[in-house]
Order: C-alpha cells, then structure tokens, then sequence
C-alpha cells in the first residue's frame, strides 16, 4: 500500500497541524463557546494552517457541532477530529469531519506499559485493538493519523511493532507524542531518525511530532524532531494546552522561517496573521500571554535599556533577529489620543488587522474617547483591549448596569451594584474584605450561585497608573468551569465585568444549551 500525502512529495515541507480547538481548550478554564469555535477555526484557516484538529467529536454533541460546523466552513484546511481506539469514537468522528473538502481521523491509544495498564490489557492485545480500529478508520477515510499516547516512555520494540501495524492498517500520517513533556531534543530527533530508518513502510507515510512543555523543551523537541525527519508539527496558538502547555504554533514557524539556514524547511503560514489570532486565542480562553513570551509577548519587540535603546536606533539588528511586522505588528507606536479623529482610529485597528463596518465603528469610537478622556495616551494594547471589551453585551442574561464602590482604612469596602438579569433592573449592596470581595457578594446577592472561584488576575494592559486592566475570572461548578475577561481603566469595574461574564458562560453551560444559544432564552426561574 502506498499513501500519497501533502508532505511526501516535497520533502522541504512542514506541515503544521493546529490543536488549539482541542488539546488547546482542553486547559481547565480554557473552554470556548460555539462561535468562538468557528471565529478561531476560521482564522487558522486563513493563516494557511495545513490541518486543524476541531476537536473531539463523541466528547459531547457540543463538541460534534462545532467540528460538523468547521467541517463544513473550511476553504483550505483539512479538518480533523480525535477518537479513541474503539469503533464508537472513530464513526462518531467520521459524521462529524465527512463534510469537509479534506478530512482527517485522528485515532490514539496508550502504548507505555503505564498506559498499557489502564485498560488492563496484553501488548498483543493491543497490537490487535490497533490492526482493528485503525483498519476501520482507513475504510471511513483515506486520511488517517495514528498516534501511541506516551510513545516516548514506550519500549523501543513494542513501539516499532505497533507502528508498523498502524502503517500496514492504513494510517497515512504517524504522530509521535510527548505525552509528558519528557523527551530532550537530543533523544526527539535520534527516536524519530530510527523509527524511519527501521519500521517497515515508514518512508511511505509522515512521520509528526506532538511535545508537551512540562520542562520547556516542546518547542526545542519540535523543531529536534523535523530534523529527524518529522515532517508534520503538532502545534497550538500560545502554547496553550494541558497542564503547562504545547509545542507553540508562532515559535515554530517563526524559527523555520528566521533559520532557515540551519532548519531549510518552510510551512504555508501567513505570519503577518500571528498576533492577531494569539490576541484573539487569549481572549476568548481567558489565557492572557506571558508579557515575555517568546515571538507574542508585550515584550518581544520591547527594548529598555539604555545600551539596547542606543543599538536599536543605529540598527535594530542588533537587537531584533526578526522584524515585528513579520508576526503583524505595526512598525510604529505612536499612540492615539482623545484629539484623535475617526480615521486615525480606523487606520489604527486595519493596522492591528480588525476591519469593521461603520456602525462598527461610531460604537467603538464612543468609547474610544471615553477611554482617551481618563488616558494621557492609548497604545495598540488599548485598543486591542477595548476591541474586546464589549462583545456580546447585548446577549447576556446577566448585565452590569452600575456600580458604585467606597473603601480605605476606615472600615470594610461597600459596593453597591445594579444590574439587569433576565431584562429586570436589581441592585444589592454588600460589604467585604476589598473592594472586588465586596463587589463579588454583591453580584452573587443578585445572582445566587455555589460557583467556586478558581482563578483570579489582573493585568494592566499598558503602562502608568491610568493603564487599562485586563481582569480573568474562572469560576467552577460541579465540574463544569467558565472563564470570563474584560478590560477599564478601572480594576474593580473590569473585575465585575469579567466576573459577569464567567456567570454568563457558566450559565449556559449550566442550562446544557446547544450552540449559538442566546442565554436571554434561558428562563431565569429556571436557572435560580
């Protein structure tokens, strides 16, 4: 049998497979909603990502939609959904990828002798469970991937027989997994060098690689691994993923592409589209980036010192190995202010890569210079924030009307809040350890709920004491879990808001509405 693949005819080629919609959603907190699904997906496709993992179809008919629906959306990408090794899962998968121009199924199992144990069974027990599936994968779709979770703790025999059972089942695309982020770059590239040069059949598919970062080497053991002969990256928007994160997407592509002297190998990706989507990612899963990540961070492109400061302005190859609008930066940042007209602020977000319509427009403005009048300047950060800060207001069933708070040294803070539930005007006023505690209380008087709050940050989005603060709140409820983010000037108005939102999320999560569901339909009654 002889697979013919996108990368087997140019091997100067790097897939880049994308699973930000699923091992990227599955960080605790990191869920998104339905149109959140289809927005991302639909900008990883416009990047010129190879394959997108859309998610884990038979996990919850939630999930099912929402590949279905990318399925059917993609214009260039092959989509991919995950199942396990058991019929089950693959059928569900199929119905949910068979609608796209290109698909993919994705099949896993355990092959370590820890994961082997989990199902209690034999090595050829499983060697039989893989011969099974993956041929009944291949029979649903040409495009098959097999991956043995934890194949690097997986003896070295076992390994190799199990892969050339999943070669001769069908697969055409074989993922080398990371499971735990334990593999150093040296011991990535040598397993996957051998894996080609001794499985049978392995010069007839491509060999990918998926890194965990529990020790900060997944993208270090990516780009190992195409060195091996890997020929398609496993990769995520951030980095963003289970426990401290995945292979990430911009580091990658950004290292293939400013080294491509040692690395000579090239992907399809549009790196003029890197910031916005990591931007987009971060909001919509309440995962603000690291002001020092590398390619994304605030400070990638920032430069203080006084010697960097001098180097940058006689040449700024002396301290930037890449240019900032590579990733889609503007090469400028020269702020906007409250004298600034319509125009420079439509110039400003087509530069940071938003296109709006009109209407769009005279909404944003109006609280563009609202923020301008409490600001001595608004940078791109500013207007990357504000961009955010009001979507979907008008479908939530909870909403901040008002809110009045008075604290200091003198007694406990006092918040009194008024809001709109279920199209009713409220108001409550509680007291607490703090001004956010006491506007938190007051918002649950209003909203009884048992959430617990998992997580609480704030980050000022720009500099000096009028910086605007970005507030993430993830809340928890009997194992269901809602991330909510805004941004003001104002730290306890971004916390209630981003409380607000955490609720609102959680209660559509809560009434198990289906997707694109207005929460306004939820009957309050119902839900108290």
């Amino acid at each position: 049998m002889t697979n013919s693949t996108e990368a087997a005819r140019d091997d100067s080629r790097v897939l880049i497979f994308d699973t930000t919609l699923r091992d990227g959603e599955q960080s605790p907190g990191a869920t998104m909603t339905h149109d959140e699904k289809l927005e991302i997906a639909e900008l990883l496709d416009d990047m010129g990502v190879d394959i997108i993992e859309a998610g884990f179809p038979i996990a919850s008919e939630g999930d099912f939609k929402a590949v279905s629906e990318i399925a059917a959306r993609s214009k260039n990408s092959r989509i991919c959904g995950l199942a396990r090794a058991n019929f089950a899962d693959i059928d569900r998968c199929w119905e949910a990828v068979k609608g796209a121009g290109k698909n993919r199924i994705h099949t896993f199992i355990g092959t370590s002798p820890l994961h082997r144990a989990i199902p209690d069974l034999t090595m050829d027990e499983m060697a039989d469970k893989i011969h099974e599936t993956v041929s009944h994968a291949r029979n649903l779709c040409e495009n098959v991937q097999w991956s043995p979770m934890d194949a690097t703790r997986t003896e070295w025999d076992y390994l190799c027989r199990v892969i050339e059972i999943a070669i001769k089942a069908g697969a055409t695309t074989i993922n080398i997994p990371d499971t735990v982020g334990y593999t150093a770059p040296v011991e990535s590239a040598d397993l996957i060098k051998r894996l080609i040069e001794t499985v049978p059949g392995a010069d007839e598919v491509v060999f990918a690689t998926h890194c965990h970062n529990d020790l900060g080497m997944a993208t270090a053991n990516a780009l190992a691994a195409v060195a091996g002969g890997a020929r398609q990256i496993e990769c995520t928007i951030n980095g963003l993923g289970e426990r401290a994160g995945n292979t990430a997407l911009e580091e990658v592509v950004m290292a293939l592409k400013t080294r491509h002297d040692i690395m000579p190998w090239h992907t399809g990706i549009d790196t003029s589209k890197i910031m916005h989507i990591s931007r987009r990612v971060s909001t919509v899963s309440g995962f603000p980036v690291q002001f020092n990540k590398a390619i994304v961070g605030k400070n990638a492109f920032a430069h203080e010192s006084g010697i960097h400061q001098d180097g940058m302005l006689k040449n700024r190859e002396n301290f930037e190995i890449m240019r900032p609008e590579d990733i889609g930066l503007s090469g400028t940042s020269l702020p906007l202010g409250k004298h600034s007209g319509r125009a420079a602020l439509r110039d400003k977000l087509e530069t940071l890569g938003f296109e709006v319509g009109d209407n769009q427009l005279k909404d944003i403005f109006v609280r563009f210079k609202e923020l301008a009048d409490r600001k001595k300047e608004v940078f791109d950060d500013d207007i990357i924030a504000l961009m955010h800060s009001g979507e979907d207001a008008e479908n939530d069933f909870l909403q901040l009307v008002s809110m009045k708070v008075v604290c200091g040294t003198g007694g406990p803070a006092e918040s009194t809040v008024e809001m709109e539930i279920d199209g009713k005007d409220v108001s409550a006023t509680e007291q607490g350890d703090g001004p956010v505690d006491a506007t938190f209380k007051a918002i649950r008087n209003l909203y009884p709920t048992d959430a617990h709050l998992q997580l609480y940050q704030v980050h000022a989005v720009t500099e000096g004491t009028d910086a605007q603060a970005t507030v993430s709140v993830r809340l928890e409820e009997d194992g269901m879990i809602a991330t909510g983010q805004s941004a003001n000037t104002d730290t306890v108005v971004a916390s209630a808001k981003a409380y607000t939102n955490a609720l609102n999320r959680l209660i559509v999560r809560r009434a198990k509405a289906g997707p694109g569901t207005d929460a306004r339909e939820i009957s309050y009654k119902d839900l108290t």
